[in-house]
């Protein structure tokens, strides 16, 4: 019986170099029950096919999109019954946040390597609980989607400027993100707009049922139940507030801005204070605009007026996390 399943998306960007060497590595793992995907609509026949296996460990290879659609099936399918195996996600993609988060950085194939050696061993030493970010319109019918990282507001806007404007240069991931960076800095602090760099946020209103509520044009709207992000090694607001969703909202203010950047290089952004840094923990948070973007793990949504996103923490999911 193969102790693990790996489920990989040939179109993800980092598979189009990498998948046939995590074929290769497959055809020499006989202990390996390999899943590729064309589509995220196949990832459903996936899910039900992978729990007749009963890996110990699943595997996903794929960029944050796919790991989003994966965990959303694993969360609404019901497959594995009340016991899912612990996911585990290789380094792919163009982000890597949810990999990163868990440990996995470097060569894929290493990565692979690694897990198969903890599939083979006692899983428990590696196992760490998440809850996760549940999106929905509120409504009991409305479908969940599932994932660990959303940015909106400015910070949405910019992700699509990048996707749009940006990756299409073909130029290698970090340049095309530092290139980002630099021009959404521009036009804070230079306060223009222009084709060239990213588009003044709109109004947005984001709030937390019985606790606050800010509105206004937000240069950064995070949300994450992530340990560790891409400059703060390690995030934890210490502003008193609770919950599993851990937020960051930031003003479109110069100085701001600036303080929040400076802050998140030295590892302090749960420690900030400004007028214009808002960091608070919720169980709930609405988001409202005028089609405001908002990206979860890589999927675009639209937060409208009279028809917020709800985000919602989940139950704790099981995940196998690679460092030491």
């Amino acid at each position: 019986m193969p102790r693990v399943a790996l489920l990989s998306n040939p179109r993800s960007t980092g598979n189009r170099s990498l998948l046939p060497r995590v074929r290769s590595f497959c055809a020499r793992h006989k202990d390996i029950f390999h899943y590729e995907v064309e589509h995220v609509s196949q990832i459903g026949a996936a899910m039900r096919t992978i729990a007749r296996v009963q890996p110990k460990v699943l595997i996903i290879n794929g960029g944050d999109g796919t790991v989003q659609a994966a965990l959303t099936e694993m969360f609404n399918g019901g497959h594995f019954g009340d016991s899912p195996p612990p996911v585990a996600v290789l380094p792919n993609g163009k982000t890597n946040l949810i990999a990163h988060d868990l440990g996995a950085g470097g060569d894929p194939i290493s990565a692979l390597e690694r897990v198969l050696e903890i599939a083979r061993s006692d899983l428990d030493p590696h196992i760490v609980r998440r809850e996760l970010i549940s999106l929905s319109d509120g409504t009991p019918s409305g479908k969940k989607v599932i994932g660990m990282f959303l940015g909106g507001a400015g910070l949405a806007d910019t992700m699509l400027f990048c996707r749009h404007n940006i990756y299409p240069l073909g130029l290698p991931n970090g340049f095309a993100h530092f290139l980002t960076f630099f021009a959404a800095l521009l036009a804070i602090v230079i306060g223009i707009t222009a084709r060239f760099l990213p588009p003044r946020p709109s109004l947005v209103r984001v709030s937390m049922p019985a606790s606050h509520s800010f509105r206004g044009r937000f240069a950064v709207l995070m949300v994450t139940t992530l340990d560790r992000m891409l400059l703060n090694d390690r995030f934890s607001p210490s502003h008193g507030s609770q919950g599993a969703l851990s937020m960051v909202l930031v003003e479109q203010r110069r100085g701001s801005v600036l303080r929040v950047i400076l802050a998140a290089i030295r590892g302090r952004l749960g420690r900030l204070t400004d007028p214009g840094v808002h960091i608070q923990r919720s169980e709930e948070i609405h988001i409202e605009g005028e089609e405001s973007n908002v990206i979860l793990d890589g999927e675009l949504f639209q937060a409208r007026r009279g028809r917020p996103i709800v985000l919602k923490s989940t139950a704790p999911m099981s995940f196998l996390r690679l460092a030491a």
